[in-house]
């Protein structure tokens, strides 16, 4: 009798532990973006040691494109032991998906042990910096370009706090940057804010928030980004041409040189989403800017297509590639800025200071634009007004 009562209590214990086990396994898929054991490691302590790799989306968007999980997907590839953050303003502070969500990138990114998923509250992120009074005052609804603006603030803000390196959602990463406090150059002489990395507290960081706020201009597009880093960096270092594939130093940070981060230009951008005969080793670089913010014309990668940009995602983010790329007759485009570069009228003014040089303008038809293009496929030069 005592036998089988054993028996009888071991086999509730082993169905209640079955149990247990599968509830497990359904609590992971409600929460798909946020595995339990990762909940566990706030903000606060996976950013200790300033060695993040930092993402953003400031819109409400919580539908990845597959761009943007490569974009990270291959980040956690190249930096294995350092924590990879993709903060998002569409996630709420309970950490769950919001209602109605299905992104299956958000499944894919939640499944790499080094990717972490939070909220952005730009209000706490502008705290204890210069940008809190303007962030506070600004009426956004207002704003052409709200987006792009608030982005530029929270990567300033978030850098200058914790420390890391920040990258735009279209950079593809392939190897690490060996630079703990660098900015990107675009050409020789100007800088990127696509991709930038510092120590927490560096001076420079906070003089940019400082000129931000200062010199805050929401009507020009890239005034508070690429066109900021270059101001700050002209007060900091005596600029010049860059030599070979060589980086500048410049007191205790670097500029790096344009092959690391932009090997193709932005005028060259379809070249991405075109097959090559040789396909570039990009040797020297270190990530790929892929221009995602050009392609209004929403260029799709395709599997079995074998351009440049498909064979990107299948080395540097297999799971991606695996799990979100489809062939031809179901292709995923990339994700459309949803708001461009101000390309208007029938001849279409490209601004081009944001990317290039302060005040470069053209004014050609558009398919004379993308025709023109760099010299030196090393460099991307600049583009001058044509000759009346």
């Amino acid at each position: 009798m005592l036998m089988k009562l054993q028996l009888a209590l071991l086999v509730i214990l082993l169905l209640a532990c079955g149990f247990l086990y599968q509830f497990t396994l359904k609590s992971s898929c409600l929460f798909p973006h946020l595995p339990p054991y990762k909940s566990q490691q706030g903000l606060e302590a996976l950013l200790g040691h300033g060695r993040s790799i930092v993402f953003l989306e400031t819109s409400e968007r919580t539908e990845l494109s597959p761009l943007v999980s490569c974009a990270v997907e291959s980040a956690a590839k190249v930096y294995p032991e350092q924590p990879v953050l993709l903060l998002m303003k569409g996630l709420n502070s309970s950490m769950q998906l919001p209602p109605n969500s299905t992104s299956p990138a958000l499944s894919l990114l939640s499944a790499i042990d080094n990717v972490f998923l939070f909220p952005l509250d730009m209000k706490s992120l502008f705290e204890d910096t210069p940008l809190f009074s303007w962030y506070t005052q600004t009426n956004s609804s207002a704003e052409r370009y709200w987006l792009h603006v608030s982005s530029d603030a929270s990567r300033l803000a978030f850098i200058w706090k914790y420390g890391g390196v920040y990258m735009d959602t279209d950079v593809i990463s392939i190897r690490p940057i060996p630079e703990d406090n660098f900015l990107a150059a675009q050409t020789s002489q100007f800088s990127s804010n696509g991709v930038f990395g510092f120590l927490p507290h560096h001076p420079l960081l906070w003089q940019c928030m400082e000129n931000f706020v200062e010199n805050y201009n929401p009507d020009i597009w890239g005034h508070q980004g690429p066109e900021l880093m270059t101001r700050i960096l002209r007060v900091w270092c005596k600029l010049r041409d860059f030599q070979e594939v060589s980086d500048l130093k410049c007191l205790n940070f670097s500029f790096l040189h344009p092959q690391r981060f932009y090997p193709i230009s932005f005028l060259e951008w379809r070249r991405y989403y075109e097959a090559w005969d040789t396909e570039p080793s990009f040797n020297d670089s270190y990530a790929l800017h892929l221009w995602n913010h050009m392609n209004q014309e929403g260029r799709a990668v395709v599997r079995g297509s074998n351009t440049l940009v498909e064979n990107l995602y299948h080395k540097h983010c297999p799971k991606t590639y695996r799990d979100l790329l489809q062939g031809p007759e179901g292709s995923v485009t990339g994700e459309q800025d949803p708001v461009g570069p101000p390309w208007e009228g029938p001849e279409k003014t490209v601004l081009l200071s944001a990317w290039m040089q302060p005040g470069v303008v053209l004014k050609v038809k558009p398919q004379r634009v993308l025709r023109r293009l760099s010299t030196d496929s090393n460099v991307a030069a600049p583009v001058r007004k044509p000759k009346s």
